[in-house]
């Protein structure tokens, strides 16, 4: 039999497409969950890809991969998605493509297979990560081509073939969790004025049920790379676990954007990222203590245009790669400590540090210095010289 390698969550999606593919093309379905923190029993999943007909599954941890090779590099480069969209599903989705890709290739498989809607951003970060390491590889994407239409469709060809699925009619909301983030879109969040209901936080407490007394909390960087909370030395996964918990304990981390789809439509999300919120803020802030004006202000450029690359799939490219090598030399000095105020759903400085500082007490002071004020009218005469200029020329052609 033709292999398939199909992207598995046990989700409702990727629950009715292991049937699907069967019935349809006769496939070796071999599913491939790739855990990066979203919190399911992997276990169970495993269990239900073979009841739902999978001839084999592998679970594979790639949380380390994912905060160190994709999540780290989009923070040293500080790149928000439409100045709100901290990137957690946009991050995940190469890191899991390629694990597909590897996977695909070592079984011997025909077909790489995802569950992703033809309406979605994640069709294209699959396929752009596919098309970039295995050229020759088949894709199918289900929900391009069957008759099913519409979540309830695929509810209930799941129910006719006694499969569970975790969505209900009652609760419909899309979501999409790992170590970054948990993300929400559907049901009554697609109309933008209505609020979210309060249930539908999963991970942030409301920032009205939040404690009255603010957390603070100190976090260490290392060339753009955070290394410790609290004076402790914690790997990657351990220190963003830290991060969640306060963050969340505390409201920090709710962004709800309607946001620019690249498939040209514009859909409604709610985000819940709060370790994520923590560290961009903090990251943030040391680059204003460590970074000159011109190369911060050239930074915040390219952030935008870096984000926007994540955001389409487009990791696997000369030019995020460049951009990439860009970042990493603004980086170099980019270490010290910040201190973090969390309060009520706020997240905001209480101290910044380094050994790289370019803030000078003795600059900035507004009591005596070595600062010599008369230079400043040189520099404003040259500085203005093009104002000036015109000025005369404009009076003497009246």
């Amino acid at each position: 039999m033709k292999k398939v390698v199909l992207a598995y969550s046990g989700g409702l999606d990727t629950s009715v497409i292991i049937p699907w593919l069967k019935e349809n093309y006769g496939y070796d379905v071999i599913a491939v969950a790739g855990y990066v923190g979203q919190g399911d029993d992997m276990e169970a999943v495993k269990k239900k890809a073979i009841k739902s007909g999978a001839s084999k599954i592998y679970v594979e941890d790639i949380r380390e991969e994912f905060l160190t090779e994709y999540v780290w590099p989009g923070l040293k480069a500080g790149c928000i998605y439409e100045h709100k969209y901290l990137l957690g599903t946009a991050f995940a989705r190469p890191v899991i493509a390629k694990r597909l890709v590897e996977i695909a290739l070592q079984e011997g498989a025909e077909a790489i297979c995802h569950g992703c809607t033809g309406k979605g951003n994640d069709q294209v970060r699959f396929e752009l990560t596919i098309k970039a390491l295995a050229p020759e590889m088949k894709i199918i994407a289900p929900w391009r081509i069957w008759d099913i239409k519409s979540r309830d469709d695929a509810i209930e060809y799941a129910e006719k073939r006694g499969i569970e699925v975790p969505v209900t009619k009652a609760r419909p909301y899309s979501m999409d969790g790992n170590l970054w983030h948990l993300s929400h879109e559907g049901g009554d969040l697609e109309f933008p004025w209505n609020e979210p209901k309060e249930d539908l936080y999963l991970v942030i407490t409301p920032p009205e049920k939040a404690p009255d007394t603010p957390t603070y909390v100190e976090i260490d960087f290392e060339k753009g790379i955070p290394v410790a909370v609290d004076g402790q030395k914690l790997g990657a996964i351990e220190l963003l676990e830290k991060l969640n918990a306060l963050g969340a304990a505390n409201g920090v981390g709710i962004d709800d954007i309607v946001e620019n789809r690249l498939v040209g439509m514009k859909s409604r999300g709610v985000y819940e990222t709060p370790g994520g919120t923590i560290l961009f803020k903090a990251h943030q802030e040391l680059e204003y203590l460590t970074l000159d004006r011109q190369t911060m202000h050239y930074k915040e450029l390219i952030a935008s245009k870096y984000a926007e690359l994540v955001y389409d799939g487009m990791w696997f490219t000369t030019i995020r790669e460049a951009l990439a090598a860009f970042v990493d030399v603004t980086q170099e000095t980019c270490t010290g400590t910040v201190r973090m105020k969390l309060y009520k759903g706020n997240c905001t400085v209480a101290g910044t540090k380094s050994p790289y500082s370019l803030y000078s007490e003795d600059l900035a002071t507004f009591g005596e210095s070595d600062y010599n004020q008369k230079d400043s009218e040189g520099f404003i005469n040259l500085f203005g010289l093009p104002l000036k200029t015109k000025a005369i020329m404009q009076k003497l052609n009246k």
